[in-house]
């Protein structure tokens, strides 16, 4: 028999598209033999659904198409032996005022001449950083086996495959008990909505050798693929036999069909508690080194697989982003800085052929000549339309009027953002006469600390960067000047500045990059107190400082756009921590 991991990746709610291209799959001719389809976890309605899946419309549209599917699947002629088709879905569940009363979140079985027939419920409803799954469904608490062609096949919900000892239930468990009590096994199937970080797909597969040695059966895991809002789904479909693994592509959408392998991972196990590394577990761990016992410890430096892996990943989520919000065009501010000069290049190698990209430099008096230089050779590079706007003039007339109508000068801070803030309104009044999106170029260091001025250059509709120290954009920067050489090297050796003051750099209001990103990352992963990072040798003051400028500066990252999420631990909407409180 054939198994066929159905990689897809439509829109939230487009439910005429997903139900049409599930009938043509239903109805493909057969090469012969058995075919089993596996489609991802809510196929049927796209995911993550938040507060729309309780949304008076999208029920009655999603029931709607339920009914409509379930007439033309009855009128098919049956042959169950032959072809099934497995998706995931929701159920509702209706009080007497037809108000949902609770929602399951299943898997629903596809046979011509049957309707859809609900067959298992998702036990592990993860409730952790981006996800709030108990908000919304109601979990199931049993394991499920069918069977298919003579052959018998476990079910599981994409977090179902972890264990956790946050959960009361381990669904690999029952599973197991179930299937020691009758005949044994032919696979386990997993139908997910799994989204992307760095090493994701390398702990989903380590997981699932270790349930196939478990089971002594094959493992097939199929998963979406898409990005919504700030959340990327890579696809990387799979199925092992226990050793070897056959893999779908990454961030497109694929179809991999395989025949039902034999097992081949080696003696059978007696069940344990997995000690596998989880997606609640391994989410708070800070990415840091330590080299020495007298050294600092720092981010974990990217290998260039890792710089490869999520360059594609911002590519992925930058057209993805876009084609969903209906933008053909996009427009970065250009600083001579190695932030926009990264994002730019980014931009560039996701550019596809129908759509624009334009470049905006705007110099202030205080703007050096290497940076014009610098932007200007970028865009000559990259073959990117560069318009200059210096703001000199329009910063002298606004300090000019704030004088005349304060009757006080508009100096220091006020002054140096000043300047940003017009650069967000040039920008923006371009992006209005053009239609364009603004791409914002701020990074996870200088957002976290609140070194990114709000409405000036925090401005854009999606960043690229938010979730990227910059020290690991350096690591980006290096690869690309490696392995593309547009990206000229001044952008990597100059010391960085935001060119709002004569002289300026970076380092005189923030710690420099290596030891800042390592404190971040100790606070923004939860593992690391002041008083853990003072024990590790970092200054007690600097610590202090950062923690001061991090926790005072939450109310500006709650305004930021989406940021592109390539981290286990969200930095956007997934991360919460009120405004108010006590530091």
């Amino acid at each position: 028999m054939q198994i066929v991991l159905n990689q897809t990746g439509h829109i939230i709610g487009d439910f005429e598209q997903i139900f049409q291209d599930l009938k043509m799959t239903m109805t493909a001719p057969s090469k012969g033999g058995p075919v089993l389809n596996l489609f991802p976890e809510l196929f049927l309605t796209g995911y993550p659904l938040q507060d729309l899946v309780l949304q008076k419309e999208f029920i009655e549209r999603y029931l709607e198409q339920i009914d409509t599917f379930n007439q033309w699947l009855k009128g098919l002629p049956k042959d169950s032996s032959s072809n099934l088709c497995l998706v995931g879905g929701i159920k509702y569940h209706f009080d007497k005022d037809d108000l949902p009363l609770y929602i399951k979140n299943v898997i629903f079985e596809c046979r011509p001449g049957t309707g859809l027939v609900a067959l298992y419920t998702k036990c592990l409803l993860p409730n952790y950083d981006i996800f709030d799954e108990e908000k919304y469904f109601r979990a199931g608490d049993d394991a499920k086996i069918i069977e298919f062609a003579g052959k018998r096949f476990g079910l599981l919900i994409c977090e179902d495959m972890w264990f956790s000892s946050t959960h009361d239930v381990d669904p690999v468990k029952l599973l197991f008990d179930k299937a020691a009590s009758e005949e044994p096994l032919d696979g386990i199937l997993n139908l997910s909505a799994s989204p992307y970080f760095i090493d994701k797909q390398s702990k989903r597969e380590t997981r699932a050798k270790e349930i196939a040695k478990l089971f002594q059966a094959p493992f097939f895991y199929v998963n979406r693929v898409g990005g919504e809002d700030e959340i990327l789904f890579d696809g990387q479909s799979f199925a092992t036999d226990g050793e070897k693994v056959k893999r779908a592509k990454i961030f497109q959408e694929d179809a991999l069909g395989l025949e039902l392998m034999p097992y081949a991972g080696g003696a059978k196990t007696t069940y344990k508690n997995s000690h596998i590394e989880n997606s609640w577990e391994s989410l708070f761990q800070a990415d840091l080194i330590q080299n020495g016992t007298d050294d600092l410890p720092k981010l974990r430096p990217w290998t260039d697989e890792t710089c490869e892996e999520v360059i594609k990943a911002l590519s992925f989520g930058l057209q993805e982003y876009t084609s969903k919000c209906g933008f053909k065009s996009f427009l970065v501010a250009l600083s001579g800085g190695i932030d926009s000069g990264l994002v730019l290049t980014l931009a560039k190698m996701a550019l596809q052929p129908h759509q624009t990209l334009e470049a905006v430099y705007m110099p202030s008096k205080f703007s050096s000549p290497l940076s014009t230089e610098l932007a200007e050779g970028l865009c000559q590079n990259l073959d990117i339309p560069l318009t200059h706007f210096p703001i000199k003039f329009l910063h002298s007339a606004v300090g000019q009027e704030f004088t005349k109508n304060y009757r006080m000068p508009l100096q220091g801070l006020a002054d140096e953002n000043i300047q940003s803030r017009l650069r967000g309104t040039l920008l923006y009044a371009r992006s209005n006469q053009t239609g364009s999106m603004v791409i914002n170029t701020s990074n996870k260091s200088e957002i976290a600390v609140g070194y990114s001025t709000l409405y000036g250059d925090s401005v854009g509709a999606v960043s690229l960067l938010g979730d990227i120290y910059k020290s690991q954009v350096y690591d980006l920067c290096h690869y690309l000047h490696k392995t593309r050489g547009d990206l000229p090297i001044g952008y990597i050796e100059r010391p960085p500045s935001a060119e709002l003051r004569e002289n300026q750099e970076d380092s005189q209001s923030l710690p420099p990059y290596d030891r800042l990103d390592a404190i971040l990352e100790g606070f923004l992963s939860y593992r690391l107190s002041q008083k853990k990072l003072h024990e590790l040798g970092f200054n007690k003051e600097e610590v202090k400082k950062v923690y001061d400028l991090y926790t005072k500066s939450e109310y500006k990252r709650k305004q930021f756009c989406p940021i592109i999420k390539v981290k286990a631990k969200s930095f956007g909407f997934g991360y919460r921590v009120p405004i108010t409180k006590k530091s």
